[in-house]
């Protein structure tokens, strides 16, 4: 299939010609079945399968990924995501039936599942195919083109993507463009029906602002400090065990990962020995050791790796103590796992989303300074507790904002694709994964119908009816 968005680096000029070629094939496909979009979605999960040894020696280039980190933070949610929507589809597109209300007696109403139109996903580098395919699943569902903007930091990901997309759709229906900033900017000021971003808080609020100079309706998946909290009932090991997995997937460069732990003070040091001699199993007791475990990412690239090195030498420099690993290799990308403790409050790492593979432990002796610094901060996308403690779980839950928690677990909630997936406030607007990924691409259109005489009567023009008016005067405190 042709695809006119080949190119490396994507014009302006190219850019308006896909979106320009766009706009008849998405007026056209709001009429288009079920049976259909499923065969689109069954083409794109089956190239993605088609692509799996060249995606892990992608994935590999890019940041030394794991391929069973490939497999099951990358292949497998998309996967899931396509077969979940091909099983639904149907169910998800017909329209919703609603009961009148007495104001509308005789009348008949139902929300319909319109698509969006044309839309645009900007997806980010550190889960590049789940966060760009996933979306693209959702947008395909619901009836609507798309154009694809991947992040220019993981270029083999980014080039393998687009052939998978040059091969599977034509450019009229889906296409990806690659490209800096710049590319990134012109896509913004075009006026789409949709946009889907994942990233940054700072620049969902850059993505927002284009946005509504078209007013453009938006998904921002972003991000935070996503808190997790050990109590002193905790199932010590399964809490290691568990925490370690999920900060250390990907290097930590996930947007839901565990940024900082708050460990009860009678549980701190038995929950800590437990980290180090799960990290000295999984990935070697040495540094050298730990840079060359094919069980560990790396970091994207040079400049993450400073950063992320910035962080834990500030934290050093201001007090704060290494309790495991603490080493870096600049020239290789590579931040070894790394716990903290003893942070002052103001430091860059305690205000920042870390990204990284460093996690710093706050002990705590009341839950209620726990819920009351989550609560002094932004929403955070995710929150974390690990308890056998039924009150302290429900506090937890009901006494703080999030966009998603899991109890004595982490990450899980993301691959669960019949729950929604969203931040609040400063980590996200709107949800993503399965049926709640097809309404976030849909316009949910209400239509009503007259049946009878009655509701034409109830609602015509000139004076309204006498028989209206006395019923409206004795029901406008109940109806």
């Amino acid at each position: 299939m042709s695809n006119v968005a080949s190119t490396s680096q994507a014009t302006t000029s190219t850019i308006h010609r896909i979106f320009d070629g766009q706009a008849a094939t998405a007026l056209h496909l709001r009429v288009s079945s079920a049976e259909e979009r499923v065969a689109k979605i069954r083409r794109l999960r089956d190239a993605v399968l088609a692509h799996t040894e060249a995606l892990y020696a992608a994935a590999y280039a890019d940041f030394k990924k794991p391929k069973g980190e490939v497999d099951l933070a990358e292949i497998l949610p998309v996967c899931a995501e396509a077969n979940d929507a091909m099983a639904h589809l149907k169910k998800w597109m017909k329209p919703t039936s609603v009961w009148p209300t007495l104001l509308t007696a005789g009348t008949s109403a139902q929300v319909q599942y319109m698509p969006r139109g044309r839309c645009l996903i900007i997806s980010p580098w550190n889960y590049p195919v789940n966060l760009t395919f996933g979306p693209l699943i959702s947008a395909i569902a619901a009836g609507n083109t798309a154009i694809i903007k991947p992040s220019e930091m993981t270029p083999h990901l980014s080039a393998l993507m687009s052939k998978i997309v040059r091969e599977t759709f034509p450019a009229n229906e889906v296409a990806l463009v690659e490209g800096e900033a710049d590319v990134a900017q012109a896509l913004l000021n075009l006026p789409f029906d949709h946009i889907f971003f994942t990233g940054s808080p700072a620049i969902g609020k850059v993505v927002m602002a284009a946005a509504a100079k078209h007013l453009t309706s938006v998904t921002l998946e972003l991000g935070g400090k996503s808190p997790t909290v050990v109590d002193a009932s905790a199932n010590i090991p399964q809490a290691a065990q568990n925490i370690m997995w999920a900060k250390l997937a990907n290097a930590g460069q996930t947007c839901i990962a565990p940024d900082h732990v708050y460990v009860h003070e009678r549980v701190k040091d038995e929950w800590v020995n437990s980290c180090r001699a799960i990290l000295e199993k999984a990935y070697g007791k040495t540094f050298e050791e730990q840079q060359k475990s094919p069980h560990l990412a790396h970091m994207v690239n040079a400049r993450h790796t400073a950063r992320v090195k910035g962080l834990m030498d500030e934290a050093v420099a201001l007090g704060a103590r290494v309790l495991a690993g603490g080493g870096v290799a600049e020239a290789d990308c590579f931040v070894a796992p790394t716990l903290l403790e003893n942070i002052p409050e103001h430091a860059r790492i305690m205000q920042e989303e870390i990204f990284g593979p460093l996690l710093p432990v706050v002990v705590f002796t009341n839950i209620d300074d726990v819920i009351a610094k989550i609560n002094a901060g932004p929403h955070p996308l995710a929150l974390y507790i690990y308890s056998t403690t039924g009150e302290n779980i429900q506090r937890v839950l009901q006494q703080t904002a999030s966009g998603g928690a899991c109890v004595n677990h982490a990450l899980v909630h993301f691959l669960h694709g019949r729950l929604p997936f969203g931040g609040v406030k400063n980590s996200g607007l709107g949800h993503a994964h399965g049926h709640f990924g097809f309404k976030a691409f849909s316009h949910e259109k209400a239509v009503v119908r007259a049946r009878s005489s009655l509701a034409t009567r109830w609602f015509s023009a000139g004076e309204v009816p006498p028989f209206v008016r006395r019923f409206l005067a004795s029901a406008f405190k109940w109806i």
